[in-house]
């Protein structure tokens, strides 16, 4: 591993050309790299192996919110306030259902913001990515693939050559 770099980049014209980049880096071995596209491109998630986990957190955030919303009512109805109302019971859960719904609606939404912002890393104003002068162009019309120093097969010359061997526009050094 090199300690001067963070890894190289790869500049691509096309998304397919990313795509297939990306495919044979991952079969030559390398684990550790990232694509930089100007919109989603569902291969490179298959690809790439990302794994996103927000949606489980919304899923325990909604019912953290229906379990909160349930126990704010059960206890203002049942133990601090127990009135008789037409002769319904005390823990009348049907007339809780709007309460548990915006509750479970609330917290799914702050769950999905605020775990957003924390899986992604946010606020994060410096990345060594944005140190390479044609990297603002990967939101309008460009593709990169950067393989970290960190991967264990991260080698400067073999990888730069591996690189080079995918007919990309340019490979640049990402300097941290």
């Amino acid at each position: 591993m090199s300690e001067s770099v963070y890894g190289l980049m790869a500049k691509f014209d096309t998304p397919e050309a990313v795509v297939e980049a990306a495919r044979r880096a991952r079969a030559a071995g390398y684990r550790k790299m990232e694509a930089y596209t100007p919109f989603p491109i569902e291969e490179l998630t298959e690809i790439l192996n990302f794994k996103p986990i927000i949606q489980y957190l919304v899923f325990v955030g909604g019912v953290v919110g229906a379990i909160t919303g349930f126990g704010l009512q059960y206890y203002a109805s049942v133990i601090a306030y127990p009135l008789i109302i037409g002769g319904r019971p005390f823990n009348s859960w049907p007339a809780f259902i709007v309460v548990i719904f915006e509750l479970t609606v609330l917290f799914a939404g702050l769950t999905a913001v605020f775990g957003m912002l924390g899986l992604n890393g946010f606020p994060h104003p410096y990345h060594p990515v944005f140190n390479v002068d044609d990297f603002r162009l990967v939101s309008r019309d460009k593709f990169f693939l950067v393989i970290e120093a960190k991967d264990p097969r991260f080698d400067l010359e073999r990888t730069r050559a591996f690189l080079e061997s995918l007919n990309p526009e340019d490979v640049t050094e990402v300097q941290p």
